[in-house]
């Protein structure tokens, strides 16, 4: 018998056609399809009522820490994935190649949630610490990265994390390292900016299209985006021209509300929102990728660019052909969410304080059509 689902009852946010409307979708075989080939072909379908809540594309979150029990962030995949509502999530350096089979094999293997990776330019990752770049010696070479992303479609590019306490002497050679491995093999780097050295005027120049900077929007009081003037940097603008994305990357210390609210008052360049989700910051100041999302909306983003930044953003950037859209034929992963009137108190990085008036929160996820976290707020329905 196929296996059918129509999702009902919803406001379907589409992140392509930027259109929030009441409709229905139509999963067959654990992909889109039209819901009226559905009514008309299938016998027995399965009714999921959305109860009036948002229906989106799953949620992406590009910036995680989960090789759990292997480094001293790792958190379990599940608990900030499907049962956030978010149905892929990308580590972003936790492993090299020292140790990413192990990695396959533990998380990306054993998680109901798809596990992607950012490989960490040092061969150690973060599985001997956080000063992974100090030693020039543990870099990955061009052979050992052109053998393991010939066969290895679930790593989408490298890591490299360019602030002090990481690279300590080699300064931005890490980064230069890292460019020529991207370069050859044609993926991206995602690149992490905090406290110099390197200055964040060495690293930007250094990234093409295509690249992320994560962190983008902290609130340090050196390697800032924005300039004492309250302006972007040019370097940054630069960037951002050439297309590469900036990305929230939420974190214990990596992200300010003074610093985005300078950002969306005088700029319209979209960005990434990630989390940076790690056992340190779980309970705060992050929390979930929803309620970094909430913080967002909170500063005035729509909720269509919100639910943009996790969804059809990255999916495109990272070329990512399944994810982020409605689009017939691709693969069902669903993201069913509530928008709820709460007010509620969060912070950021910085520790300042912002109070909204509304605040994200997971509902049901879908993962190759078919449901697999379910909060309390809800049934499923079966019918002809």
């Amino acid at each position: 018998m196929l296996e059918a689902t129509i999702i009902r009852n919803g406001y379907v946010v589409d992140p392509e056609s930027a259109k929030i409307e009441k409709k229905e979708v139509g999963i067959l075989e654990g992909k889109f399809i039209d819901p009226s080939i559905i009514k008309g072909k299938v016998g027995y379908v399965n009714y999921i009522d959305a109860k009036e809540s948002y229906v989106a594309p799953g949620f992406i979150d590009i910036h995680t820490h989960v090789f759990k029990d292997y480094t001293y962030l790792g958190i379990a995949a599940d608990e900030i994935g499907i049962n956030q509502g978010v149905t892929t999530i990308v580590d972003a350096g936790s492993t090299g190649i020292e140790h990413y089979e192990v990695f396959k094999r533990k998380i990306m293997n054993t998680s109901k949630t798809e596990v992607l990776a950012f490989l960490n330019i040092s061969k150690k990752g973060l599985c001997n610490g956080g000063a992974e770049l100090a030693n020039l010696e543990d870099l990955m070479d061009m052979a050992e990265a052109e053998k393991i992303f010939e066969t290895e479609a679930s790593i989408l590019g490298l890591k490299a994390r360019m602030s002090s306490s990481v690279v300590k002497d080699t300064g931005i050679k890490p980064l230069i390292h890292a460019r020529k491995l991207s370069d050859a093999l044609n993926v991206p780097i995602m690149v992490h900016i905090g406290n110099p050295p390197p200055l964040i005027e060495e690293i930007l120049p250094m990234l093409k299209k295509g690249d992320i900077v994560t962190h983008a929007f902290h609130g340090k009081q050196k390697n800032r985006i924005i300039t004492s003037n309250q302006t972007l940097l040019p370097a940054a603008i630069d960037c951002l021209n050439r297309g590469v994305l900036f990305d929230v990357g939420h974190g214990s210390a990596s992200f300010s509300f003074k610093t985005l609210a300078v950002y969306k008052k005088k700029y319209q360049y979209p960005f990434s929102i990630s989390s940076d989700l790690h056992i340190k910051n779980y309970n705060e100041p992050v929390g979930s990728l929803m309620q970094t999302m909430s913080k967002i909306r909170g500063l005035g983003y729509s909720l269509l660019e919100v639910v943009q930044a996790v969804t059809s953003l990255p999916a495109k950037t990272l070329q990512l052909n399944e994810q982020g859209t409605f689009a017939y034929g691709t693969r069902a992963d669903v993201t069913l969410f509530y928008e709820k009137e709460k007010s509620a108190r969060l912070i950021d990085s910085e520790g300042d304080a912002l109070m909204v008036e509304k605040v994200i929160e997971p509902y049901l996820t879908i993962r190759e059509g078919r449901k697999v976290f379910e909060s309390n707020a809800g049934t499923i329905q079966n019918g002809n």
